[in-house]
């Protein structure tokens, strides 16, 4: 469906229950102490300066290390029949139980270019474990290889298969949710919109994960914060425009199938988790999107870490909002899954400001937290790497140190616990303080 009249790419005035704080002063600390490792990374060699190949193989071997992959009781892959070959699922069963569970089918991010369900690996088993439910993570198809039209022909696919074969794979098919990061919440927001034209399967929520809703305009947050030391900067945009620009030019991106925020009517679309991030340079495109939600008398709740970045979701063995948001996530599937009122509200979340300023506090905690996170951060890519390498030496190094550096990662547990300082309060539609999720 096309919409010729474009909407302008500002937050209106009379827009519900917007963030009061849209960025902090600067990223929270653990925040920083992660982006100066990545941005002293891509000041030796920048990453767009990579083949698509290796680019494609270094943010998988990122997410692998630095997500923090819980255990479920299985992961399993099944290929189904998709609009041009087989689309690849992967499925995360939290436990063993007998009994059909409810379903959470996930679409990676990636700017539509890179990612795959490695990618997506350690975010679907958090939620799982977190929502007590089955989660699908789904391989769509990518650009350059394939236009924009072809991913979205594989989600909408995928969801249906799942519709009416999930009791296969011990699904209830009545309970049914969808989310995705970034380009992935743009998939969601799509299929979501998608579903409902087509009278398909009613979804219990929708979870936008810092979602790209609008491919022609930029919002104000673009230039807030695309030039700063972020992970999505100005140069990596403009990379990826690039690379899409072959496998964008027959298509209408001012149709809602492409930019979902320009939807003329949003009336009866599921419910809606929608996470932003402060220093994200999309950021006002979820922001933007959580509006005409409510205007539309969608629900919404708005996650608003204003103190993180693009992309934060996949780092939770470094970054505290980013475990906490998945919690959230998770709990938000268990309310919707169980048919209670969805929840219609802004949290904002970020760094707990001392009641005393002191500089020497600040300076001694900013030194802890940076050790901690190199310290994760090496170990981690140094266990990823020797897994690549060479498999069979990694899992025997694994059972032979495991008892070793029990005493270290209890040490280091208790280190970043004492160091975690984010405060979450719900500023609308009456603030109050809200509890922090382990």
């Amino acid at each position: 469906m096309n919409n010729n009249k474009e909407p302008e790419t500002h937050l209106q005035p009379q827009a519900i229950g917007m963030p009061r704080v849209l960025r902090a002063h600067q990223p929270d600390r653990e925040a920083r102490a992660f982006l100066r490792l990545a941005n002293f990374s891509t000041s030796l060699r920048p990453a767009e300066d990579y083949s698509l190949p290796r680019l494609r193989q270094g943010w998988r071997l990122t997410a692998l290390a630095l997500g923090r992959n819980p255990q479920v009781a299985s992961v399993t892959e099944q290929l189904i029949d998709g609009p041009d070959g087989a689309i690849a699922l992967r499925i995360f069963k939290p436990d063993n139980a007998q009994a059909t569970r409810p379903a959470f089918m996930w679409f990676f991010g990636g700017g539509f270019i890179i990612g795959d369900l490695d990618t997506a690996d350690g975010i679907c088993r958090s939620i799982g474990l977190a929502a007590n439910c089955i989660v699908i993570a789904v391989r769509y198809r990518l650009a350059p290889e394939h236009d924009l039209s072809a991913g979205r022909a594989d989600a909408i696919t995928a969801l249906e298969w799942v519709a009416e074969n999930g009791a296969q794979l011990g699904i209830d098919t009545t309970l049914l949710a969808i989310g995705g990061d970034s380009a992935g919440g743009n998939l969601c927001a799509a299929v979501a919109q998608e579903s409902v034209r087509r009278g398909g399967p009613a979804l219990r929520l929708q979870v936008l994960v810092y979602p790209a809703t609008e491919l022609v305009e930029k919002f104000p947050s673009y230039a807030q914060n695309a030039y700063g030391r972020t992970l999505l900067t100005d140069h990596a945009v403009q990379w990826i425009e690039q690379t899409l620009a072959p496998s964008l030019a027959t298509l209408d991106l001012l149709d809602p199938w492409y930019s979902p925020r320009r939807s003329p009517d949003m009336r009866g679309l599921a419910p809606a988790v929608i996470v932003s991030a402060g220093f994200d340079p999309i950021r006002d495109d979820g922001l933007d999107y959580a509006a005409r939600l409510r205007a539309a008398e969608v629900p919404v709740e708005l996650l608003h870490y204003r103190g993180q970045f693009h992309g934060f979701l996949n780092f939770d063995s470094v970054n505290g909002a980013s475990r906490d948001a998945l919690q959230r996530i998770g709990e938000a599937l268990i309310r919707g899954f169980a048919g209670q009122p969805a929840a219609d509200r802004t949290i904002e979340i970020a760094d707990r400001q001392p009641r005393k300023h002191s500089r020497l506090r600040a300076t001694v905690g900013e030194l802890a937290t940076s050790t901690l996170t190199t310290w994760v951060v090496t170990e981690r890519w140094g266990v990823a790497l020797l897994r690549l390498l060479a498999p069979k030496t990694a899992s025997a190094c694994r059972l032979l140190i495991k008892p070793l550096l029990i005493p270290t990662v209890t040490i280091r547990r208790k280190a970043i616990s004492g160091l975690d300082r984010l405060a979450a309060r719900q500023t609308w539609p009456t603030e109050k303080n809200c509890p922090m999720k382990p």
